[in-house]
């Protein structure tokens, strides 16, 4: 089950990423300005925030079965609605609906894989459910530009929709004996989010983990393409970070998650990426940049089974899946922050990596402080 699951959250993140390098020409070829197609990329994250909230509430409610399985349905036939898409403003109301079915999906998946995981393992649970989410990462970008400039955009999210739809079916059938009791998960959703130090810190982390991720996909492309360098220079440079990752996800280093305290983790890893990122605007050569990268896919590597270990840690079964939709949705906050804020500051790269690896760098000192006291 925890392998289906698994799967479950590489296909999520696989629509996800697959659409970054199509959809803003999507929204150009109907028509769209450039603000309305900024605002196509951007609708999807704004409304996964609103379907990850709620995916955490019906978890609780009714148990992660019903909202995963629904999540994946409705996203899987959202998903052929690209091609009724005749100009920007249908476009914007399918990438609303989208991203709010979207939602549903992730952190119902997590809520699934926290309740079923060993509490001693929880770290390298959460590593291994992150080596999925990076092969998502590498894998989406490259295979939704390449689909889509040899059939079309709609084609490309057909495809994925099909996807989705069959997991959808596999998991109503497969995943159908783990359903939690209604009165068990009647009982239990009458329990608020317990507020507490170790989910506030969750949550920071998973808001700037994804700030610092806002930031490169809108910035890096610029740097590579200031420094005259092929434009697909800017995907090699990403997948490096990915496939730098992954290895620390799998390799048994990803035992220390279980062996040192995930605060402790946390913090190397805000460390670690912020100053990759101030690396990052000082250097210029080819090789200095895929170092760089290499440097902050370690850092992400560290920080992403944190975050998840601290969340575990902090929460209950009966209100985990709402902290698992607040921290989705932090998530989502954390990528339209990181592209708006430096985007409404007009600074150049150098300065928006300068700046995203300084907040990287002050939330360790201000984590790091709170934990001594």
């Amino acid at each position: 089950m925890r392998f289906f699951i698994l799967i479950i959250i590489f296909f999520t993140f696989f629509d996800l990423f697959a659409q970054l390098p199509i959809m803003s020409p999507f929204a150009v070829s109907l028509g769209a300005t450039p603000f309305l197609a900024g605002l196509a990329v951007g609708m999807y994250s704004l409304s996964n925030i609103i379907g990850n909230i709620l995916s955490g509430i019906f978890s609780d409610k009714k148990g992660p079965y019903a909202i995963l399985v629904t999540g994946l349905l409705s996203s899987g036939i959202l998903l052929f609605a690209y091609a009724w898409a005749d100009g920007p403003y249908s476009l914007l109301t399918v990438r609303f609906v989208h991203g709010l079915a979207a939602g549903l999906t992730v952190p119902a998946a997590f809520t699934y894989m926290a309740n079923s995981a060993n509490k001693q393992r929880r770290g390298k649970s959460a590593a291994v459910s992150g080596a999925f989410v990076g092969l998502a990462a590498i894998i989406g970008p490259a295979f939704g530009a390449i689909y889509a400039s040899r059939t079309s955009t709609p084609e490309m999210m057909a495809l994925t929709g099909t996807l989705l739809l069959a997991l959808g079916i596999v998991a109503f059938f497969l995943l159908k004996k783990q359903k939690v009791s209604a009165q068990t998960a009647a009982a239990e959703s009458r329990s608020s989010v317990q507020w507490n130090r170790g989910l506030l810190i969750a949550f920071s982390g998973a808001f700037f983990l994804m700030f610092s991720q806002g930031v490169l996909a809108y910035m890096l492309p610029l740097k590579v393409e200031g420094l005259t360098y092929p434009s697909e220079m800017s995907g090699l440079l990403l997948s490096t970070f990915g496939i730098s990752a992954i290895l620390v996800f799998l390799l048994p280093i990803n035992r220390i998650f279980d062996k040192i305290a995930p605060i402790r983790t946390l913090i190397f890893g805000f460390s670690v990426m912020g100053a990759s990122l101030f690396l990052l605007s000082a250097v210029s050569t080819v090789p200095w940049m895929y170092a760089t990268m290499c440097l902050y896919g370690i850092g992400f590597a560290f920080l992403f089974p944190s975050i998840n270990s601290l969340l575990i840690d902090s929460t209950q079964s009966h209100f985990r899946g709402k902290a698992y939709g607040y921290f989705y949705a932090f998530f989502s906050l954390g990528v339209v922050g990181g592209s708006s804020f430096t985007g409404a500051l007009e600074l150049n790269p150098n300065e928006g990596f300068m700046v995203s690896g300084g907040l990287l760098l002050i939330a360790a000192a201000l984590i790091l402080l709170a934990k001594e006291k």
